[in-house]
């Protein structure tokens, strides 16, 4: 957030809001000010003794630098050097991952261990530079780790199964997958959750260790099925002779067919038509599309030799009798 910004949010709060935050920032910039500054105002008097004493401790931000302006100077080097340290990590990272959903997966999940460990690593060198033991840190830590793991077993639960998710190839970035009524395209893999997208472009997240049965729809070619009618009376040798003949035709015609079409023969023998079924093998993205295109198709083949495509009918018998 930018000072622009900072500005446009503080016009656009009530008036009591900005009240309240004007005597915040003057009670802080006033304890600022005589914590660094009475004493040497009012020396050797009475109420530079208070000040130094109550606020002088807390905000004597001078005499806080020129006693520790080496050791500040050390953790500002460490905090550079990790920063460049990571954006190297990151870099190789990206020269090393393969082009691919799988390789870009795995890429991101390094690069978010990365990122974390190179916190970890600044903030033990910085606790050193102000002489923490780090031994006793880091047993600290552990103990705070095991209590906290008592806590956080969903969460743990939630690392490992997306540790398995990744390296297992269950399914990638780019995937399409099925969880029970829900259907989407994964967007993004992360240690504790998975983003999906839906058809409707709405971002779903679920927690990896409640991604159970997925189907990943993407694993293979996904076959496009459409079905259309015809009429009882039509002649449905010529019918399936006028589809066989005009299969490579429609190819041409729904760029997203991957394999096929292929003829599947007499569907069902409905109410009112004969059903007949096409289906095309296509990308599990592109699966729809491919419907679509191949309804049309076959709209257009019927209609210019005359195919009936009937409407639903209802045929209705009249008792003799009660006429």
């Amino acid at each position: 957030m930018n000072i622009k910004e900072i500005i446009e949010n503080f016009k656009n709060k009530p008036s009591k809001e900005k009240v309240k935050t004007i005597i915040v920032v003057a009670v802080i910039f006033i304890c600022l000010f005589l914590g660094m500054f009475a004493p040497r105002l009012f020396p050797n008097t009475v109420f530079a003794n208070i000040i130094a004493n109550s606020l002088g401790k807390f905000f004597d931000l001078i005499t806080f630098f020129s006693n520790n302006y080496i050791t500040l100077l050390e953790c500002v080097a460490v905090i550079v050097f990790v920063w460049v340290l990571n954006k190297v990590l990151a870099w190789l990272v990206n020269i090393l991952a393969k082009k691919g959903h799988r390789s870009e997966t795995i890429g991101n999940l390094l690069k978010s261990v990365v990122k974390y460990l190179s916190y970890i690593v600044a903030i033990c060198l910085i606790l050193s530079a102000w002489n923490v033991q780090t031994a006793t840190l880091l047993a600290g830590a552990g103990i705070i780790g095991l209590a906290i793991s008592f806590g956080a077993q969903s969460l743990i639960e939630d690392i490992f199964s997306g540790l398995f998710i990744i390296f297992e190839k269950q399914f990638s970035v780019g995937d399409v997958i099925q969880i029970g009524d829900f259907r989407g395209v994964v967007k993004e893999i992360g240690i504790r959750i998975t983003k999906f997208e839906d058809i409707s472009g709405d971002l779903k997240i679920i927690n990896n260790s409640d991604i159970r049965g997925a189907v990943n729809t993407s694993v293979s070619l996904s076959p496009a099925i459409c079905d259309i009618s015809i009429s009882y009376s039509a002649d449905i040798e010529k019918v399936e002779t006028l589809i066989k003949d005009n299969l490579k035709e429609i190819k041409k015609n729904v760029p997203g067919i991957k394999e096929g079409p292929f003829y599947f023969g007499v569907e069902k023998l409905g109410d009112s038509s004969v059903v007949l079924r096409v289906v095309a093998k296509t990308d599990e993205q592109k699966k729809y599309q491919v419907v679509r295109g191949l309804n049309r198709e076959l709209k257009i083949l019927f209609d210019k030799n005359k195919v009936e495509i009937p409407f639903p009918q209802i045929v209705v018998h009249q008792d003799k009798k009660s006429s």
